[in-house]
């Protein structure tokens, strides 16, 4: 199993940017999907997870509004467009994917996980 992030970037405040996340070797119609972060000297946190079908999101308080999470099943893709930036997003984004759970906020529920992708906003 293999899930990788695109490239995050460099990006001003009140920029965008959209990350995405292929899975090989698994179905992903089949596993709960999600995007978390971790910014320099903190916990890696949470930020938004889809259903197994992308009927149902979920996201942290401090992106709600701003991000949006999505899935294409027949490319096996996981997306995540990020608005409004701002300084504090700056992180590591990694993808995971949860084979247990149809949706989950919790980072032991995903046994699958990206290598992370930098993203940096500018104030």
């Amino acid at each position: 199993v293999q899930v990788v992030e695109s490239v995050g970037g460099l990006v001003q405040a009140g920029g965008s940017l959209r990350l995405s996340c292929l899975a090989s070797g698994v179905i992903v119609s089949t596993f709960g999907m999600g995007w978390f972060r971790q910014a320099p000297v903190k916990e890696r946190e949470f930020v938004a997870a889809i259903s197994r079908s992308g009927t149902n999101t979920y996201y942290a308080d401090s992106v709600k509004g701003r991000f949006t999470i999505s899935r294409d099943n027949a490319e096996n893709a996981v997306y995540l467009q990020m608005n409004s930036l701002k300084p504090e997003d700056t992180a590591v984004y990694y993808c995971a994917a949860a084979p247990r759970s149809i949706m989950s906020t919790i980072s032991r529920d995903y046994d699958y996980w990206g290598r992370g992708t930098q993203v940096t906003v500018s104030s």
